[in-house]
């Protein structure tokens, strides 16, 4: 077997492991909210210190793994994922959870971020849309599995049986992982780490995602929502002034420099701004406005994910022929047209629409994904890709952390904040605290369609193909400056 298809199983097994955790608790929280007597703010917290602790370290992990390989880093990340769900299923209290999750975190940034990594190293480039479409199919079916399984879990178990699932796989993992992968990256000679870049980038990063997370507390958390965000702001400007002077930066500015690398990020974080806070609302709509029963409302989405497996892998093979720009501009345009009709329905709006609102969803991003991660990391340098993996995964988080937050933030100007939470915890099922809901589900579903469309931009500029796909010297049109 050609070592590309040994790779492609291995990072296969991670990602469909990442699909399940990003689907199972989401529908399930909130059964969590009610059994284990948390508000908004910790539910909320439940998901986002998954993909806080996800996201703050990942440009370090690239760093060391450009330095040290990825191999390593990538078998690393298993185990600590594995511990992580281990002490989630085992957590009595919302606090214990936020912190098996945070573990969790960080041993799916190891995973994540060394997988399509691992994947371009060992994968011709023009070949690699095809081979990156094909692990996104994992994740999908991971995503579905989170869904059906989550619901059907909690129809005959209480919520920490929805890690109990992650433990088996993550052993599997973890095992097949040593015996079939081998490194083969290019290292970064420069062994030096740059400290103060990753403090101040991760201070920085951090404090930022706290604000958009306080802000959606309402008037409680606006103070400190925008204390956070002004001294978060200040220290990321900070870090890139610092990266730009000295000779090993913890991120290559001068990757930026590649119109394709930068644009095709920039589009990654506005879809991604989009994508977290739109899944976040329906399944509380399904659950809270509809009525549905977790394993109901899980069911309920599977169009969306049934969309992008179908989609996603032909537009990947399809970009590896004539491009990435057309694929992923077409996606986000047909995904954007989805969050618009998403902003119109109500309490009386039958399933049928919404499943069709949501094929369309699914159809936009399966065009998008895999020709723009394909883009961007098929534009470094070999020695960069650790690095370059890492930024790609960090914009997706960051996007995903604050579209949750803005979710959030954005039904608030619709139902009061206490009500919101009661809400989720089945406290007022009250027709009138229903209809402050849909309203402020249409309003941010309007705000979140905005925010796609304006990822269409930078992905139309990214620029053409230069030449044939059957050579190995792919490049494409003044995406290096």
């Amino acid at each position: 077997m050609q070592y590309k298809w040994t790779a492609l199983t291995v990072t296969a097994v991670g990602t469909l492991m990442a699909g399940i955790d990003a689907r199972i608790v989401i529908v399930g929280l909130p059964t969590i909210a009610r059994e284990l007597g948390a508000g908004v703010e910790e539910v909320i917290w439940v998901s986002q210190a998954y993909i806080l602790a996800s996201t703050i370290g990942l440009l370090l992990i690239g760093r060391v793994t450009d330095v040290v390989g990825r191999v390593k880093i990538y078998n690393l990340g298993f185990a600590v994922f594995t511990v992580g769900s281990v002490f989630a299923s085992i957590s009595f209290t919302p606090y214990e959870l936020i912190a098996a999750r945070i573990v969790q975190g960080v041993g799916s940034s190891m995973i994540i971020t060394n997988s399509a990594a691992i994947l371009t190293d060992a994968t011709p480039k023009n070949e690699l849309g095809t081979i990156l479409g094909i692990n996104q199919i994992a994740f999908r079916t991971g995503s579905v599995l989170g869904l059906t399984l989550s619901g059907l879990i909690l129809s005959v178990a209480s919520w920490p049986a929805l890690f109990y699932i992650n433990i088996p796989i993550g052993i599997f993992g973890t095992l097949w992982a040593h015996m079939r992968l081998r490194e083969i990256s290019v290292r970064d000679t420069a062994r030096k780490m740059d400290w103060i870049g990753f403090a101040t980038f991760s201070l920085g990063l951090t404090l930022v995602l706290l604000a958009i997370t306080f802000l959606s507390y309402g008037v409680s958390g606006l103070a400190l929502g925008f204390g956070c965000l002004i001294v978060g702001t200040s220290l990321i400007i900070v870090f890139v002034l610092f990266e730009n002077r000295i000779q090993t930066p913890l991120l290559d500015m001068s990757l930026f420099k590649i119109r394709l690398f930068a644009a095709g990020n920039l589009a990654q974080m506005f879809n991604a701004l989009a994508w977290s806070g739109s899944i976040l609302m329906l399944s509380f709509y399904l659950q809270v406005v509809l009525g549905f029963t977790p394993l109901i409302a899980g069911l309920s989405l599977l169009p969306l994910d049934a969309a992008f497996v179908i989609l996603g892998p032909i537009s990947g093979k399809l970009s590896d022929k004539y491009g990435s720009r057309i694929f992923s501009t077409l996606g986000l345009c047909i995904s954007s047209a989805g969050f618009f009709l998403l902003a119109t329905i109500s309490e009386s709006t039958g399933y049928f629409v919404i499943a069709l609102i949501l094929a369309l969803l699914g159809a936009g991003n399966g065009l998008f994904v895999s020709p723009n991660i394909s883009a961007i990391m098929s534009s470094v340098p070999p020695n960069r890709r650790g690095i370059a993996s890492a930024f790609r995964v960090t914009t997706f988080n960051i996007g995903l952390t604050a579209s949750a937050g803005i979710a959030v933030l954005l039904i608030t100007f619709g139902i009061p904040y206490s009500s919101f939470s009661q809400l989720i915890e089945g406290l007022v099922p009250t027709g009138i605290a229903k209809d402050q809901f849909v309203d402020g589900f249409r309003l941010a579903s309007l705000v979140l369609a905005g925010l796609n469309t304006i990822a269409i931009i930078p992905s139309a500029l990214r620029g053409p193909r230069l030449v044939s796909p059957s050579t190995t010297q792919e490049v494409e049109r003044d995406y290096v400056e």
